[in-house]
Protein backbone atom coordinates (compact mmCIF):
# COMPACT_ATOMS: atom_id res chain seq x y z
CA UNK A 1 0.00 0.00 0.00
CA UNK A 2 1.56 3.76 -1.21
CA UNK A 3 1.68 6.69 1.84
CA UNK A 4 -1.00 8.71 0.10
CA UNK A 5 -3.55 5.30 -0.28
CA UNK A 6 -2.31 4.76 3.48
CA UNK A 7 -3.23 7.91 5.19
CA UNK A 8 -6.78 8.14 2.94
CA UNK A 9 -7.59 4.97 4.81
CA UNK A 10 -6.57 6.11 8.01
CA UNK A 11 -8.39 9.18 7.16
CA UNK A 12 -11.34 7.02 6.62
CA UNK A 13 -10.51 4.91 9.90
CA UNK A 14 -10.94 7.69 12.16
CA UNK A 15 -13.89 9.59 10.50
CA UNK A 16 -15.29 5.88 10.95
CA UNK A 17 -14.61 5.62 14.57
CA UNK A 18 -15.59 9.70 14.85
CA UNK A 19 -18.75 8.90 13.24
CA UNK A 20 -19.68 6.14 15.67
CA UNK A 21 -18.52 7.90 18.38
CA UNK A 22 -20.22 11.39 17.69
CA UNK A 23 -23.77 8.81 17.29
CA UNK A 24 -23.15 7.50 21.26
CA UNK A 25 -22.49 10.75 22.05
CA UNK A 26 -25.64 11.87 21.02
CA UNK A 27 -27.97 9.17 21.53
CA UNK A 28 -26.55 9.31 25.03
CA UNK A 29 -27.36 13.11 25.17
CA UNK A 30 -31.04 12.09 24.50
CA UNK A 31 -31.20 9.71 27.14
CA UNK A 32 -29.93 11.80 29.90
CA UNK A 33 -32.28 15.00 28.54
CA UNK A 34 -35.41 12.54 28.50
CA UNK A 35 -34.29 11.36 31.75
CA UNK A 36 -34.21 15.19 33.28
CA UNK A 37 -37.62 15.81 31.33
CA UNK A 38 -39.10 12.85 33.70
CA UNK A 39 -38.39 15.57 36.37
CA UNK A 40 -40.08 18.40 34.95
CA UNK A 41 -37.41 20.00 32.94
CA UNK A 42 -38.77 21.71 29.50
CA UNK A 43 -37.90 21.99 25.96
CA UNK A 44 -36.34 25.88 26.33
CA UNK A 45 -34.50 24.72 29.69
CA UNK A 46 -32.69 21.75 27.64
CA UNK A 47 -31.83 23.90 25.04
CA UNK A 48 -29.85 26.49 27.05
CA UNK A 49 -28.33 23.40 29.53
CA UNK A 50 -27.48 21.72 25.82
CA UNK A 51 -26.26 25.07 24.58
CA UNK A 52 -24.36 25.97 27.69
CA UNK A 53 -22.55 23.17 28.52
CA UNK A 54 -21.08 22.23 25.30
CA UNK A 55 -19.67 25.57 24.48
CA UNK A 56 -16.40 24.38 27.24
CA UNK A 57 -15.80 21.64 24.77
CA UNK A 58 -16.46 23.60 21.63
CA UNK A 59 -14.05 26.16 23.00
CA UNK A 60 -11.60 23.51 24.34
CA UNK A 61 -11.76 22.38 20.11
CA UNK A 62 -10.70 25.90 19.37
CA UNK A 63 -8.03 26.71 21.59
CA UNK A 64 -6.35 23.29 20.81
CA UNK A 65 -7.05 23.23 17.23
CA UNK A 66 -8.10 27.13 15.38
CA UNK A 67 -6.94 30.25 16.76
CA UNK A 68 -9.52 32.52 18.55
CA UNK A 69 -9.27 34.64 14.64
CA UNK A 70 -11.69 31.70 13.12
CA UNK A 71 -14.38 32.55 15.55
CA UNK A 72 -15.19 36.06 13.57
CA UNK A 73 -18.43 35.50 11.45
CA UNK A 74 -18.05 36.83 7.96
CA UNK A 75 -21.62 37.14 7.34
CA UNK A 76 -22.82 37.98 10.90
CA UNK A 77 -26.94 37.67 9.78
CA UNK A 78 -26.68 34.18 7.91
CA UNK A 79 -25.47 33.15 11.10
CA UNK A 80 -28.63 34.90 13.06
CA UNK A 81 -30.42 32.99 10.44
CA UNK A 82 -28.72 30.17 11.11
CA UNK A 83 -28.77 30.15 14.46
CA UNK A 84 -32.78 31.23 14.36
CA UNK A 85 -33.93 28.10 12.55
CA UNK A 86 -31.15 25.83 14.39
CA UNK A 87 -32.62 26.77 17.43
CA UNK A 88 -36.17 26.35 16.69
CA UNK A 89 -35.40 22.79 15.43
CA UNK A 90 -33.45 22.16 18.28
CA UNK A 91 -36.24 23.05 20.90
CA UNK A 92 -38.64 20.89 18.96
CA UNK A 93 -36.54 18.05 18.96
CA UNK A 94 -36.63 17.83 22.64
CA UNK A 95 -40.42 18.70 23.11
CA UNK A 96 -40.50 15.32 20.75
CA UNK A 97 -38.40 13.48 22.83
CA UNK A 98 -40.06 14.26 25.76
CA UNK A 99 -43.52 13.27 24.45
CA UNK A 100 -42.32 10.30 22.52
CA UNK A 101 -40.23 7.29 23.53
CA UNK A 102 -36.33 7.67 22.77
CA UNK A 103 -36.60 4.96 19.67
CA UNK A 104 -39.68 6.31 17.89
CA UNK A 105 -38.22 10.30 18.54
CA UNK A 106 -34.98 8.88 17.11
CA UNK A 107 -36.22 6.89 14.21
CA UNK A 108 -38.38 10.02 13.37
CA UNK A 109 -35.68 12.43 13.62
CA UNK A 110 -33.71 10.92 10.97
CA UNK A 111 -36.33 11.67 8.04
CA UNK A 112 -34.65 14.72 7.86
CA UNK A 113 -32.09 14.09 4.71
CA UNK A 114 -35.89 13.03 3.21
CA UNK A 115 -36.77 16.62 3.72
CA UNK A 116 -33.45 17.73 2.83
CA UNK A 117 -34.09 16.00 -0.70
CA UNK A 118 -37.66 17.68 -0.84
CA UNK A 119 -36.53 21.90 0.39
CA UNK A 120 -33.55 21.16 -1.88
CA UNK A 121 -36.00 20.92 -4.63
CA UNK A 122 -38.28 23.35 -3.45
CA UNK A 123 -35.75 26.12 -2.52
CA UNK A 124 -32.85 25.48 -3.98
CA UNK A 125 -34.07 24.33 -7.45
CA UNK A 126 -31.53 21.09 -7.58
CA UNK A 127 -32.74 18.11 -10.02
CA UNK A 128 -34.22 15.23 -7.87
CA UNK A 129 -34.39 12.44 -9.94
CA UNK A 130 -36.92 9.03 -9.68
CA UNK A 131 -34.75 7.59 -7.63
CA UNK A 132 -34.06 10.33 -4.68
CA UNK A 133 -38.27 10.49 -5.15
CA UNK A 134 -38.70 6.57 -4.47
CA UNK A 135 -36.20 7.37 -1.37
CA UNK A 136 -38.43 9.83 -0.28
CA UNK A 137 -41.50 7.70 -0.55
CA UNK A 138 -39.86 5.15 1.36
CA UNK A 139 -39.01 7.09 4.13
CA UNK A 140 -42.23 8.64 4.27
CA UNK A 141 -43.54 4.93 4.25
CA UNK A 142 -41.31 4.30 7.21
CA UNK A 143 -42.65 6.83 9.08
CA UNK A 144 -46.18 5.87 8.83
CA UNK A 145 -45.39 2.85 9.93
CA UNK A 146 -43.48 4.28 13.31
CA UNK A 147 -46.36 6.19 14.05
CA UNK A 148 -49.30 4.25 12.87
CA UNK A 149 -51.63 6.90 12.30
CA UNK A 150 -54.88 6.18 13.53
CA UNK A 151 -54.20 3.08 15.11
CA UNK A 152 -51.23 4.20 17.04
CA UNK A 153 -50.42 4.31 20.59
CA UNK A 154 -47.98 7.30 20.14
CA UNK A 155 -49.21 10.69 20.82
CA UNK A 156 -50.58 12.80 17.52
CA UNK A 157 -48.87 15.95 19.16
CA UNK A 158 -45.26 14.27 19.46
CA UNK A 159 -45.13 12.75 15.87
CA UNK A 160 -46.38 16.07 14.53
CA UNK A 161 -43.51 18.19 16.31
CA UNK A 162 -40.78 15.45 15.32
CA UNK A 163 -41.85 15.81 11.68
CA UNK A 164 -41.76 19.67 11.96
CA UNK A 165 -38.48 19.18 14.05
CA UNK A 166 -36.49 16.68 11.26
CA UNK A 167 -37.99 19.49 8.82
CA UNK A 168 -35.97 22.06 10.39
CA UNK A 169 -33.04 20.23 10.74
CA UNK A 170 -33.30 19.67 6.96
CA UNK A 171 -33.61 23.63 6.77
CA UNK A 172 -30.44 23.83 8.76
CA UNK A 173 -28.23 21.40 6.45
CA UNK A 174 -29.64 23.68 3.25
CA UNK A 175 -28.67 26.65 4.87
CA UNK A 176 -25.40 25.45 5.54
CA UNK A 177 -24.46 24.89 1.98
CA UNK A 178 -24.42 28.34 1.52
CA UNK A 179 -23.19 29.39 4.89
CA UNK A 180 -20.24 27.13 4.35
CA UNK A 181 -18.45 29.15 1.44
CA UNK A 182 -17.88 31.98 3.71
CA UNK A 183 -17.38 30.63 7.35
CA UNK A 184 -15.18 28.56 9.49
CA UNK A 185 -17.00 25.82 10.86
CA UNK A 186 -15.37 26.17 14.11
CA UNK A 187 -17.50 29.59 13.68
CA UNK A 188 -20.99 28.25 12.74
CA UNK A 189 -20.45 25.91 15.91
CA UNK A 190 -19.58 28.90 18.27
CA UNK A 191 -22.27 31.56 17.86
CA UNK A 192 -24.87 28.47 17.14
CA UNK A 193 -23.69 27.44 21.25
CA UNK A 194 -23.64 31.29 22.04
CA UNK A 195 -27.23 31.80 20.25
CA UNK A 196 -28.64 29.12 22.36
CA UNK A 197 -27.15 30.40 25.54
CA UNK A 198 -28.61 33.90 25.04
CA UNK A 199 -31.97 32.66 23.53
CA UNK A 200 -32.35 30.23 26.31
CA UNK A 201 -30.85 32.50 28.78
CA UNK A 202 -34.12 35.02 28.18
CA UNK A 203 -36.56 31.73 27.76
CA UNK A 204 -35.12 30.46 31.47
CA UNK A 205 -37.55 33.06 33.38
CA UNK A 206 -40.51 31.76 32.16
CA UNK A 207 -39.49 28.38 32.31
CA UNK A 208 -37.16 27.41 34.90
CA UNK A 209 -37.87 26.23 38.22
CA UNK A 210 -35.85 24.87 41.42
CA UNK A 211 -34.53 21.59 40.34
CA UNK A 212 -32.48 19.14 42.23
CA UNK A 213 -29.21 18.12 42.07
CA UNK A 214 -29.56 15.21 39.98
CA UNK A 215 -31.60 17.58 37.41
CA UNK A 216 -28.59 19.56 36.70
CA UNK A 217 -26.21 16.48 37.06
CA UNK A 218 -28.30 15.09 33.91
CA UNK A 219 -28.31 18.25 31.88
CA UNK A 220 -24.76 18.77 32.89
CA UNK A 221 -23.88 15.67 31.22
CA UNK A 222 -25.98 15.81 28.53
CA UNK A 223 -24.81 19.37 27.24
CA UNK A 224 -21.04 17.86 27.63
CA UNK A 225 -21.85 15.11 25.38
CA UNK A 226 -23.74 17.01 22.93
CA UNK A 227 -20.45 18.96 22.37
CA UNK A 228 -18.44 16.32 21.94
CA UNK A 229 -21.03 14.58 20.02
CA UNK A 230 -21.01 17.45 17.92
CA UNK A 231 -17.35 17.91 17.45
CA UNK A 232 -16.67 14.09 16.69
CA UNK A 233 -19.31 14.80 13.83
CA UNK A 234 -17.21 17.68 12.49
CA UNK A 235 -13.91 16.07 12.91
CA UNK A 236 -15.77 12.97 10.91
CA UNK A 237 -16.14 15.19 7.92
CA UNK A 238 -12.02 14.09 7.13
CA UNK A 239 -13.39 11.18 5.42
CA UNK A 240 -16.30 10.79 2.58
CA UNK A 241 -19.48 11.98 3.85
CA UNK A 242 -21.01 9.05 1.94
CA UNK A 243 -18.74 6.37 3.64
CA UNK A 244 -19.40 7.98 7.47
CA UNK A 245 -23.01 9.12 7.31
CA UNK A 246 -24.44 5.23 7.23
CA UNK A 247 -22.83 4.72 10.69
CA UNK A 248 -25.03 7.53 11.91
CA UNK A 249 -28.07 5.11 11.56
CA UNK A 250 -26.32 3.10 14.63
CA UNK A 251 -28.28 6.14 16.92
CA UNK A 252 -31.45 4.64 16.57
CA UNK A 253 -30.37 1.08 17.72
CA UNK A 254 -28.44 2.59 21.11
CA UNK A 255 -31.67 4.95 21.42
CA UNK A 256 -33.87 1.75 21.21
CA UNK A 257 -30.85 -0.12 24.22
CA UNK A 258 -31.56 3.02 25.97
CA UNK A 259 -35.15 3.56 26.23
CA UNK A 260 -35.29 -0.02 27.20
CA UNK A 261 -32.23 -0.17 29.81
CA UNK A 262 -33.64 3.54 30.82
CA UNK A 263 -37.85 3.67 30.29
CA UNK A 264 -39.01 -0.26 30.24
CA UNK A 265 -39.95 0.52 26.59
CA UNK A 266 -39.75 -2.93 25.18
CA UNK A 267 -38.97 -1.97 21.20
CA UNK A 268 -42.06 -2.79 19.04
CA UNK A 269 -41.93 -4.61 15.40
CA UNK A 270 -43.16 -1.65 13.69
CA UNK A 271 -40.81 1.02 14.96
CA UNK A 272 -38.21 -1.33 14.13
CA UNK A 273 -39.64 -1.92 10.41
CA UNK A 274 -40.28 1.82 9.96
CA UNK A 275 -36.39 2.88 10.94
CA UNK A 276 -35.47 0.05 9.17
CA UNK A 277 -37.09 2.14 5.81
CA UNK A 278 -36.11 5.40 7.37
CA UNK A 279 -32.45 4.43 7.44
CA UNK A 280 -32.77 2.72 3.76
CA UNK A 281 -34.14 5.36 2.31
CA UNK A 282 -31.63 7.95 3.95
CA UNK A 283 -28.75 5.93 2.86
CA UNK A 284 -30.06 5.69 -0.80
CA UNK A 285 -30.42 9.42 -0.72
CA UNK A 286 -26.88 9.97 0.90
CA UNK A 287 -25.10 7.40 -2.14
CA UNK A 288 -27.32 9.43 -4.81
CA UNK A 289 -25.88 12.44 -3.08
CA UNK A 290 -22.39 11.13 -3.07
CA UNK A 291 -22.58 10.45 -6.62
CA UNK A 292 -24.24 13.81 -7.57
CA UNK A 293 -20.99 15.48 -5.74
CA UNK A 294 -18.66 13.64 -7.61
CA UNK A 295 -20.18 14.61 -10.73
CA UNK A 296 -20.39 18.42 -9.47
CA UNK A 297 -17.32 18.63 -6.93
CA UNK A 298 -17.07 17.68 -3.86
CA UNK A 299 -18.28 20.71 -0.99
CA UNK A 300 -18.45 19.07 2.60
CA UNK A 301 -21.21 20.45 4.93
CA UNK A 302 -20.19 21.08 8.20
CA UNK A 303 -22.27 18.98 10.40
CA UNK A 304 -23.03 21.19 12.72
Amino acid sequence: MSRAASHDHEHVLSGILCRIGSGLSFSTMGALFKLASTGGLSAPELVFYRSLFSLPVVLLWVLKRESVAALRPNKPMAHVWRSSLGLLSMGLTFQALILLPLADATAINFTAPIFATVLSFLVLKEHVGIHRWAAVMIGFAGVLIVAKPGGSSLPAMGVFIALIAATGQAGVTTTLRHLQRSENVVSIVFWFAVAGIVVGGMLMPFFAHERPATDFALVIAGGFFGGVGQLLMTTSLRAPVSVVSAFDYLQIVAATIYGWLLFSDVPKLTTMLGAALIAASGLYTAWREHRRRLREGPTAVPAV
